[in-house]
């Protein structure tokens, strides 16, 4: 911690303090948190930044459209809409935000929509669908969902963190009781079945709180405007990684380990890139991005040899099946009450 954000302690005891009475005032039903009859599943996290929200998503999405019929809501972060909006596979990221768009371009046949007031997107929505996955929508207490996905980051846990300005918290630790799974993201490959269990003991679950742990996997290929190649095209290619997420690191290091000869270009999360950026990157011969940014930077640079390489969410443990088994149960239980 630097000494700036030691110094905003006391600001983040008042901001923790406001967050702390709007739960209590939500808690103790004094203001509402409305219920619904579909099963809602909220994927969220505490803490700012990149904690796996998407691949999470889509793991859901992939495994729950077998039997239900899907749609996700997001509030289409740093779009240039407003409103309630159905995504389409022509939608633009500016019009519906990088995420969502992902999420549609890879399950087409999906309900995605977007909209900053989430009841006003489920009333919508729930004619169309049996279960609503809501895009990090934790801290959105005027939802009551029916199962709360609490996801945080191996290497940034929210037990050992603060509230924000202090640290990256959006409400005190103790917020993570509402969650009823709480999903560890990005264990590094290897981690030991000892350090999974100090880890699960140092998060102290309630009784009602189930606990798993996850990993990024890569592709084996990368995927462009009009071509699929194998990761190991760019072996012997020096290329550029662009990335405007929150956190790169993992992405780093798997290119890193793989001994491929690279240049990093970062931004900040969802940037939203100039035409002067985009000049200044159509210098380079190859582009690696990753799926999220290559909504926002592919229609920019056009027949370009831009490149994204998809990840997805791995269980560890061998406890993919009992997580599913747990989500289900939380459906039924949401469907049939």
């Amino acid at each position: 911690m630097n000494l700036l954000r030691k110094i905003l302690f006391p600001f983040s005891l008042l901001y923790g303090g406001i967050t702390a009475l709007r739960n209590y005032l939500y808690d103790q039903g004094w203001w509402e948190s409305r219920s619904y009859d579909t099963p809602i599943i909220c994927v969220g996290n505490l803490s700012t930044g990149g904690t796996g929200k998407s691949p999470m998503i889509e793991f859901l999405i992939d495994f729950l459209r077998k039997d239900f019929r899907i749609a996700v809501l997001s509030r289409g972060y740093k779009r240039k809409t407003t409103g309630f909006r159905e995504v389409l596979v022509t939608s633009t990221a500016e019009e519906v935000g990088d995420e969502p768009l992902q999420f549609k371009q890879n399950f087409s046949d999906t309900t995605i929509a977007v909209c900053a007031d989430r009841r006003t997107g489920i009333e919508v929505l729930e004619p169309k669908a049996d279960v609503i996955l809501l895009d990090d929508a934790f801290q959105h207490r005027k939802v009551k969902a029916s199962t709360n996905i609490l996801l945080t980051p191996f290497h940034d846990l929210y037990y050992t963190d603060y509230v924000l300005p202090t640290g990256n918290l959006r409400e005190f630790r103790k917020g993570a009781e509402r969650a009823d799974i709480i999903l560890v993201t990005k264990c590094p490959e290897g981690v030991s079945y000892a350090k999974l269990q100090e880890i699960e003991q140092q998060l102290k679950p309630k009784e009602y709180q189930k606990v798993y742990f996850s990993k990024i996997g890569y592709d084996d290929f990368i995927f462009g405007p009009s071509e699929t190649l194998s990761l190991q095209y760019l072996q012997h290619k020096k290329f550029t990684l662009v990335t405007g997420i929150a956190n790169p690191t993992p992405l780093v290091d798997f290119l890193k380990r793989k001994e491929f000869n690279f240049t990093h270009e970062k931004f900040p999360d969802h940037h939203h890139f100039s035409a002067s950026e985009i000049n200044k990157l159509k210098k380079n011969e190859i582009i690696l991005t990753t799926e999220k940014d290559y909504m926002r930077l592919q229609p920019k640079l056009g027949k370009f040899a831009i490149y994204y390489l998809p990840i997805k969410t791995i269980i560890l443990r061998e406890q993919e099946e009992f997580l599913k088994k747990t989500i289900l149960k939380q459906i039924d239980d949401a469907r049939f009450r």
